[in-house]
Parts: C-alpha cells; sequence; structure tokens
C-alpha cells in the first residue's frame, strides 16, 4: 500500500514537473489523470465544455466503454461524432442530428421543386418567343400552331414560384408541427 502511495504521487510530482495539467475529463470527475488515461488525447484541459457536453448527455462510463471498444485509428473520428451529437442533442433533446438532417433533406426537396418550377417557366417562355417551324404533314397551316396556342401553355404554366411556397406552407399545416425549432 505504501508503494501504491509513493508511485500514485511519484505520477502526480511527474505531472506537475512537466507542466502537464489533467485532461478535462479527469478534471471534471476530479479524480488523478494516468498516462494512460483513454480521454487524454481526446479531450485536453484546455477545453473542459467539450467533455462536459459528452458527459452530460451520454456519460463518461458509456463515453469510455465506446473509446475502448474502438481501434485506436478511429477513437478521434468517434469523439468528433460523440461531440456533434451532444450539441445537437442539447438544441433538440427529441430528434437530435436526426432533427438536423431532416429538416436539411426539407430545405434541399423545397429548393428542387422551386428549380424545376422555374425550369418550367423558363422553358415556357422559350418557347413563346420562338418561331413556329411550319409541319409539312398537316394540311391546314391554321392548325400548324394549335397546340403551342392553346394546349402547351395551360401544362408549362401549371405552377409559380408563390404556388410553391404556399404548398409548402400547406404541406407544413397538414403535419401540425415544424420538424426543428
Amino acid at each position: 500500500m505504501l508503494l501504491s502511495f509513493y508511485s500514485q504521487t511519484k505520477q502526480g510530482i511527474c505531472n506537475q514537473m512537466a507542466g502537464n495539467s489533467p485532461c478535462a475529463s479527469c478534471k471534471l470527475l476530479r479524480r488523478r489523470c494516468t498516462k494512460d488515461c483513454i480521454f487524454a488525447p481526446y479531450f485536453p484541459s484546455n477545453d473542459p465544455q467539450k467533455f462536459a457536453l459528452v458527459h452530460k448527455v451520454f456519460g463518461a462510463s458509456n463515453v469510455s466503454k465506446m473509446l475502448q471498444e474502438l481501434p485506436i485509428q478511429q477513437r478521434a473520428d468517434a469523439v468528433s461524432s460523440l461531440v456533434y451529437e451532444a450539441h445537437a442533442r442539447v438544441r433538440d433533446p427529441v430528434y437530435g442530428c436526426v432533427g438536423a438532417i431532416s429538416y436539411l433533406q426539407n430545405q434541399v426537396s423545397e429548393l428542387q421543386m422551386q428549380l424545376a418550377v422555374a425550369q418550367a417557366e423558363i422553358l415556357c417562355i422559350q418557347m413563346q418567343q420562338e418561331p413556329v417551324m411550319p409541319n409539312p404533314e398537316m394540311e391546314n397551316p391554321d392548325q400548324k400552331s394549335y397546340l403551342l396556342q392553346n394546349e402547351l401553355p395551360q401544362f408549362l404554366n401549371y405552377a409559380s414560384s408563390s404556388n410553391v411556397i404556399y404548398d409548402a406552407v400547406t404541406r407544413e399545416s397538414i403535419y401540425g408541427h415544424d420538424m426543428v425549432s
């Protein structure tokens, strides 16, 4: 027991002499930081909020178990993911990262729909400005532009940008809530 105390004291003195302070996790958990501390490489003492947030969401024991199960070369990426997920969980306790991803996917879908409407409007304007080429198969010259004059504009002018925004608002009101607040 005396030998154990001596080695602990010696380790503590060596840390102080080398200027090494305990990692953020050991500081927060108020324990001695050993040289083989699993948290030390990923939670430095100069960024205590990083570990505090991960500890609050996942717990130190769970994070330790996760890191021990991973190969050393994958641990830094895992810690980065844990920190990101912890931030997302604090912002949105129910959905976390999934809520952020879902929100961004909805935005992409809406923008793609707006782009398609804009492209259709451009096509319609271009078709209205282009001269109609006579078709030799048509017998009556008055029938050559019937489709362009009467039916085609109806199909191309099916929506405008204001309708897309209105549709998005309607869709949100159907579901009754916004995914991310």
